[in-house]
Parts: structure tokens; sequence; C-alpha cells
């Protein structure tokens, strides 16, 4: 009863139950949620699950880890969950990069952890193992936590929890999911760093750039740079044009009423309005305002 008035009282989802002992020494003892302890079991009775914010699972890493299989076995168990209705199969929800290289080693069967673990459960806890292992690429961090946040309502304090990370990791993380197309396959391939990536945030034209970083080696003080320059360009343009009175007094009645700084912009009948915060408290105070959670 009082679990059920808990979980009623934030809509939001939390994390699922066991997740940290799922996520520990394959020799402890296995969490609730686990129906048996780690068993062996033919390594083609296991799939990839294909919502494992995980994409990339470089050739080189692979063979590495394969060689050490080879000597050792796999000595941590891939944690799945039972495919419904289908006999003797098993969807993998963390330790994907351990079954590709068991493969390429040769093995015929896999240590194994079944658990019970919905959709959810299951996208939380392939995205803390990756993050805990260092194992995602930045843009795919952003992705798990995007895909967290959209399937799923999580705020970033929420993420933060889960993941044991900063808000403002978190928060500057998920930013990168809004550079364009092309800087972004520049990321997830490895060709620019996630550095040279949140500078790319602050630049007119991030594609253009990044090419340059490619091929120039433009270190991120130089792609920051840029972004302060086109920055000071902006604000001069911007304070080149006189506010009119009405605007003015618009924006000290929104200043006033919100207790920050408000900035309206307009040419014609379309602008844009911008609203200071200094912290993130006064952030999700803003948006509670607004009717709806923060990010």
């Amino acid at each position: 009863m009082a679990e059920d008035a808990a979980r009623h009282a934030d809509p939001r989802p939390r994390l699922g139950r066991g997740l940290a002992a799922l996520l520990g020494d394959a020799s402890q003892e296995p969490p609730p949620a686990a129906r048996s302890g780690a068993r062996k079991t033919p390594i083609e009775f296991l799939h990839p699950n294909p919502r494992n914010p995980r994409k990339a699972f470089p050739d080189d890493e692979l063979d590495e880890l394969a060689a050490s299989i080879r000597e050792r076995g796999v000595i941590q168990p891939v944690l799945v969950r039972p495919i419904p209705r289908v006999a003797d199969a098993y969807e993998i929800i963390a330790g994907e990069r351990r079954w590709r290289a068991a493969q390429r080693a040769g093995l015929h069967e896999i240590p194994i952890l079944v658990v019970e673990a919905g959709d959810r459960e299951a996208l939380e806890i392939a995205i803390v193992e990756n993050v805990q292992r260092a194992d995602l690429n930045a843009l795919e961090e952003a992705n798990g936590y995007a895909q967290l946040a959209a399937e799923y309502g999580y705020a970033q304090a929420d993420i933060a929890r889960i993941v044991g990370k900063s808000r403002s990791h978190v928060a500057n993380t998920l930013r990168l999911t809004n550079l364009p197309e092309h800087s972004r396959a520049l990321l997830a391939s490895g060709a620019i760093s996630a550095g040279h990536a949140r500078a790319l945030l602050a630049v007119p034209d991030p594609d253009t750039v990044a090419d340059r970083i490619v091929a120039k080696g433009l270190t991120v003080r130089d792609v920051e740079r840029l972004g302060e320059r086109a920055g000071q360009s902006h604000h001069a343009a911007k304070q080149a044009k006189p506010v009119d009175a009405d605007t003015r007094a618009l924006e000290e009645s929104l200043g006033l009423a919100l207790g920050t700084k408000v900035t309206i912009r307009h040419s014609g009948e379309a602008g844009e309005i911008r609203i200071a915060f200094h912290n993130f408290d006064q952030l999700d105070d803003f948006s509670r305002r607004l009717g709806r959670p923060a990010s």
C-alpha cells in the first residue's frame, strides 16, 4: 500500500528496484528481480536489443576483447530478459559487446543472468551500464538521455540521479542532439571530440566549422573563440536596433512578474522572448508556471 501511494505521489518513473545490484560484481548475490543465478546458455539464444543506446562496436575493440575472452573466458555474465512467447530466446539488456566478442572468440556458450525487466527498466540499465563503463560515445549518451526524456518523461534531475552524473553534465550532453546531422556524424565517428561538439553549438554554421576542425586540426579553444566572436557580432547587431517604449514597458512588466530579466526582440510581428535564470531551481519554477516540467 505504501509503495503504491509513493508511486502515485510522483507520476515520473523512477529507477527500477535492484538496478545497482544488477550492475555490480557478477559474483554478488542476485537481486530480487533476477529469475535465477548466472548460468551458461548457447550463444545463439541471445539477441541484441534494437533500443540499446550503444550503436558503435569498433572492430579493434571487439578483437581485443575477443583475445581476452579466449584466454580467460567471459568473466561477467551478460544481463538478459526473456523474449515473450519465444522459447530459448533472450534479449540482451547489458553486455552486447561481450556477446559480440565472444562470437569472435569462437565460444558456443556464454554466461547470462536472466532478469524480469520492462522496457523502461531495460533502457535504464543499458544506459547506466554503458555510462559507467564509458562505453558510449558522447552522441550515444545524449541520445540515450533524450530517449528517457521523450519516452518516459524524465527530467534532467531524474537522469542525473540515475546515471550518477551532475545535472549540468546531463544538460550539456543533451544539447549535442541539437547539432546538425553532419556534425553529429563526425562526433559519432570520433572525427571530432565531445569538447569540439559542445563548442560547435555556439557557432552559426556548425557543419562548416566541423569540417575545418577535421581538415585543419582546430582545437576546442579555437572553436570557442569562433563562437565568442559570432556571439559578440550578434549582440552588437541587436544592440544597434533601438527598443521602442512599448516593448521596454512589456519587458519590465514581465520581469517584475517573474523576478528576473526579460528581453524581447522583434522584427515586424515576429520575434523572441528571452527569460534569464540564475540556477536550475529558478528554471524549474518558470517551467511549473508554464504548466510543464523542465526537460
